[in-house]
């Protein structure tokens, strides 16, 4: 019986958190093209990758589009020289695109999709007190799917927009039966789970202004999104004949966390084989909800008639987890791309591209009780892009091959903890992450070309 109230302040210990984070495309990226380029797009992404980064961009889709592609990226982030084992990111990426025309305005409708090929999703739930990588440690199990309609009403002009869906998640788990105290094998136990995914979603909108043959302009919008996690225990059993215990738990988290963001972007084709991005993006971090679950649990042991004997304690209630808030800043993040094409030909074209990201962390060093890590990150990324058209006659369509290489660093960091009792204590925090990934697109009827010097 003694180890009722361990069993019980064991489960409220492990709801007491569930990791939130934002969405795994922010920094991992979608398509090899754009990631390679920093992600700095917004003004001149098309096709299949415009469901993401501007919904806008899939009216410059000229023919049917289909893409596939796959990247892992591996974590190598450390606390006091020692590897926290940070899972690797890994999955497949891709979507297409049907353009058309109504009334001579072009239109196009266009899908996007992450895979993780571990899980579709995933809960993982920590003490407050426990350290975790906060914008890492969770964010790669996330399935994105994303639908988007764009139009091109005036030649300068192209707008679009769409939703895109995740799934909260309620579950209820009620055990009942008797336990045997003094004969444990004896013990009856039955038990009922009940799980609900529930689609949330959220919307984004895109605008691509062309401002000359050689310039262009982009806003975008993503709205904001939380992914619940409310989780329902019911155990009711008979104790040894003695009494009956009930014991309730009721918690609700938001397990993963995506902040409203804004998007200005520019494109310049500083030669008709030469092209400049900038990307600045704003996230609203101060939104952010603390990645604790309010918790309520009822026990109730009532004691058999004459008393409990000499040798059981019964348990009492766990006492309430204090929660400690969690507060981020706003920050606007820059994105430099650039993309070359070193090779034309009638047939083959070859583009070499590269990108540079600095996310300064939203989190401000953590001194004392909780310890959410989290550092700037510096990233820098490189590419290659292979085009060919035509390869079979019957077919007269461009197929694509691209791939991307990524490294992000974070800098070491040094954080004193304000009291020597502190659960932690002060620590020291780096890390880097490499991003490799490839993608193959066919476009039916073949991409517009730039010139080559």
């Amino acid at each position: 019986m003694r180890r009722a109230p361990a069993l019980a302040l064991a489960s409220a210990l492990a709801l007491a958190s569930g990791v939130a984070s934002a969405n795994p495309l922010d920094t991992y990226g979608f398509g090899s093209r754009e990631t390679a380029m920093g992600g700095a797009v917004s003004a001149s992404v098309r096709g299949t990758h415009a469901s993401y980064y501007n919904p806008a961009g899939l009216a410059d889709t000229t023919g049917f589009e289909l893409a596939l592609g796959y990247f892992r990226a591996a974590h190598y982030l450390s606390t006091n020289g020692q590897d926290n084992q940070v899972d690797p990111v890994r999955g497949m990426n891709g979507g297409l695109v049907l353009p058309g025309h109504v009334f001579q305005v072009p239109i196009a409708f266009g899908i996007g999709v992450h895979l993780p090929d571990d899980r579709i999703s995933r809960v993982r739930a920590l003490r407050q007190e426990q350290p975790r990588w906060e914008m890492y440690d969770n964010r790669n199990q996330r399935l994105y799917f994303a639908t988007n309609l764009a139009l091109r009403p005036f030649k300068w002009l192209a707008v679009g927009g769409g939703l895109s869906f995740m799934s909260s998640t309620r579950g209820r788990l009620d055990i009942t039966g008797s336990a045997n105290i003094f004969r444990p094998s004896q013990s009856e136990v039955r038990h009922e789970v009940d799980a609900d995914l529930t689609a949330v979603r959220y919307p984004q909108a895109g605008v691509k202004v062309d401002l000359s043959d050689s310039v262009r302009a982009a806003m975008v919008y993503r709205g904001e999104f939380q992914l619940g996690l409310d989780l329902t225990a019911r155990l009711r059993g008979d104790i040894s004949r003695l009494t009956t215990a009930l014991y309730e738990l009721e918690t609700h988290s938001v397990n993963n966390f995506l902040p409203r963001q804004i998007v200005l972007g520019g494109s310049w084709d500083i030669r008709p084989w030469w092209t400049a991005n900038l990307d600045l993006t704003w996230i609203e971090w101060s939104a952010y909800v603390a990645p604790v679950a309010s918790l309520n649990v009822n026990l109730d042991i009532p004691p058999p008639q004459g008393g409990w004997p000499a040798t059981i304690t019964p348990p009492e209630t766990p006492a309430p987890i204090r929660l400690q808030p969690l507060r981020l800043s706003n920050r606007i993040v820059p994105r430099l791309g650039t993309e070359v094409l070193a090779v034309q030909r009638p047939r083959l074209d070859v583009a070499v591209r590269g990108g540079y990201e600095w996310a300064k962390s939203p989190i401000e060093r953590q001194t004392e009780g909780v310890t959410y890590l989290d550092l700037d990150r510096h990233t820098i990324s490189a590419g290659v892009g292979l085009a060919a058209r035509s390869l079979v006659a019957e077919i007269p369509g461009e197929i694509r091959v691209d791939v991307h290489g990524q490294l992000s660093v974070m800098p070491e960091e040094t954080t004193l903890k304000s009291r020597p009792s502190d659960f932690i204590g002060d620590y020291r925090a780096s890390g880097h992450i490499w991003n490799l990934g490839t993608t193959v697109t066919f476009t039916l009827d073949g991409a517009s070309r730039k010139e080559a010097p």
